[in-house]
């Protein structure tokens, strides 16, 4: 789409006989900026109008690819280094992470549901308010992350995460600790150690 080919500014009207002599320069260079501001405005909304994802390219302090508040079913993020990246509110169904490097990375109220977390290095991680459900967090290491709030693990696979000072809510815990086995095979500690199960 070629909207600045498009674009024409109108030439100014014919002066009339009788009429007020024409605007001093400084008056046309105003009116001329005017014009042309309008116009890199107009383009400017028709760009995001015509396409939305050129609104966001960029991704600040994360990189390059945009994930925070995306739909990313499906997608492979397995191996990748993907640290403090921003996935927050991002729909992950079924999502692969197996074996990234996520340390630092948020998925507040993100939805991981049935994602693969697996072998996954999860250190300092926000999961707050996300939901985990079968999820596979198998030999996952979630040192220090945050699981604030309504975090849901229900049906997650958890053998052999690591939970060492993962702050939970004991509704949390005591779920946890019933599906619980394992040793983690980066760390060596014992998933239901991790969790203080009794």
């Amino acid at each position: 789409m070629d909207i600045l080919g498009a674009l024409k500014l109108a030439p100014s009207p014919p002066a009339l006989a009788g009429a007020a002599p024409p605007a001093t320069p400084a008056r046309s260079s105003v009116h001329f900026h005017l014009a042309n501001a309008g116009a890199a405005a107009l383009v400017a909304a028709s760009l995001l109008v015509a396409d939305p994802s050129l609104a966001f390219i960029g991704g600040g302090p994360y990189g390059k690819q945009v994930t925070r508040g995306q739909d990313l079913t499906g997608k492979d993020f397995s191996g990748q280094t993907l640290v403090k990246q921003d996935f927050k509110t991002s729909i992950l169904r079924q999502a692969n992470f197996k074996g990234a490097n996520l340390l630092g990375a948020s998925f507040f109220d993100a939805d991981l549901t049935s994602a693969d977390l697996s072998e996954a290095d999860l250190r300092g991680a926000d999961f707050s308010l996300a939901n985990l459900s079968k999820a596979n967090l198998t030999n996952a290491n979630l040192e220090g992350a945050l699981v604030t709030g309504n975090t849901s693990f229900k049906g997650a696979n958890i053998t052999g995460a690591d939970f060492t000072d993962v702050p939970l809510r004991d509704d949390q815990r005591e779920y946890l600790c019933k599906i619980a086995d394992g040793l983690n095979s980066t760390t060596g500690n014992a998933t239901k150690e991790t969790l203080f199960c009794s």
